[in-house]
């Protein structure tokens, strides 16, 4: 698919799409599990559909490419909610701030994608050579995630979360979840927009990580955005059900590192063989199977299953305290930031004093 047409239609669909998730999926409450789980199959039913409309235009090789573009991208989108929990948690974001907080990182994950999926592009075509670049990037990103996403997570060394406390003072409350107050004269941001600062920087990283792993299928610039688009638009239902996933899911980090590995192997040896499309989509369903069953079969061998899987979650356990304070850890972390401007929010007790 070439030319501007189909690039705006994608874009007015994601609008539509966005405004449908943001007012009709749990507006104004927290979700329960099972909204969560019928807005997932829902959004993976929406997002397979997609394959069959190529299919029915007669070009079943996109159809099989997408699919693969959109299955690699859909499950490096859970390491995403890992990121995400953790920083709701470490900001102590209250649940019923969280689903608009997504919605907003979802809206700048797609635009910022966008963006480097035609930067890479471009690239590619001009300096052959970077596709070595982005083979070995992804091999040192299936170390990285074999290594835990726990400890590269660190929002108080986060350059966008730093340049917003340069930029405002920070409260320590937040406000109804309101991103700005204007007190005593003076605008103020609140934790919420930090947190939403941290995410968005957060999208960035994995978008330099999940875009050459979609190089590695096919360089057709529509069809990676396609991609990412339909495993970005589901996020908010499927981040009500992560959690439990992630505590299922025992080999998910090691599944996702091999899957990564050997797209980064495909894309290094593609000059001496190319691996078409159905051969990609079965490597990656067959490694995602083999890692499910292999957590199902240790799971059920291991007595202490039910403490191993509450010990994948563990930032997770002291959530309902943290966001009972009303973002106390976002009152520490930013003190230092802000020591030389009174917060608005001020005087009162240090937080969780």
């Amino acid at each position: 698919m070439s030319g501007p047409i189909p690039w705006i239609a994608l874009s007015a669909l994601v609008v539509v799409l966005l405004w449908l998730d943001l007012h009709f999926f749990a507006r104004g409450r927290e979700p329960s599990f099972r909204e969560g789980l019928v807005w997932s199959i829902g959004w993976l039913v929406l997002s397979l559909l997609v394959a069959v409309a190529f299919v029915a235009a007669g070009d079943s090789e996109d159809a099989v490419t997408y699919t693969t573009v959109y299955l690699i991208e859909r499950s490096l989108s859970l390491d995403n909610l890992f990121v995400f929990i953790l920083l709701f948690s470490y900001f102590g974001v209250p649940v019923e701030h969280r689903a608009r907080l997504l919605f907003f990182g979802i809206a700048a994950a797609l635009v910022l994608r966008g963006a480097a999926i035609l930067a890479g592009v471009a690239l590619i075509e001009a300096f052959h050579l970077v596709i070595y670049v982005l083979g070995v990037t992804l091999l040192f990103l299936a170390y990285r995630i074999l290594r835990g996403v726990e400890e590269n997570v660190d929002p108080d060394r986060n350059v966008v979360v730093r340049l917003v406390r340069k930029a405002f003072p920070v409260t320590s409350r937040f406000h109804d979840g309101r991103m700005f107050v204007k007190q005593r004269g003076r605008r103020y941001a609140t934790p919420l927009l930090v947190c939403l600062a941290a995410v968005v920087a957060a999208d960035i990283a994995f978008a330099v990580d999940s875009i050459p792993a979609a190089f590695a299928i096919t360089r057709d610039s529509f069809i990676i955005w396609m991609g990412n688009v339909f495993a970005l638009l589901g996020l908010r239902a499927l981040f009500v059900l992560v959690e439990g996933l992630i505590r299922r899911f025992r080999y998910l980090n090691q599944t996702i590192a091999v899957v990564l590995a050997l797209v980064a192997i495909k894309l290094l040896i593609e000059d001496v063989y190319e691996i078409g499309p159905a051969g990609s989509l079965v490597m990656v369903a067959v490694v995602f199977a083999i890692g499910i069953a292999a957590s199902l079969i240790a799971d059920r061998r291991d007595p202490d299953a039910a403490a191993h899987q509450a010990e994948r979650l563990p930032h997770v356990a002291g959530e309902e305290a943290q966001t009972s304070s009303s973002g106390s850890s976002v009152s520490s972390s930013s003190s230092s930031s802000s020591s030389s401007t009174s917060s608005p929010d001020s005087p009162r007790p240090p937080a969780g004093s």
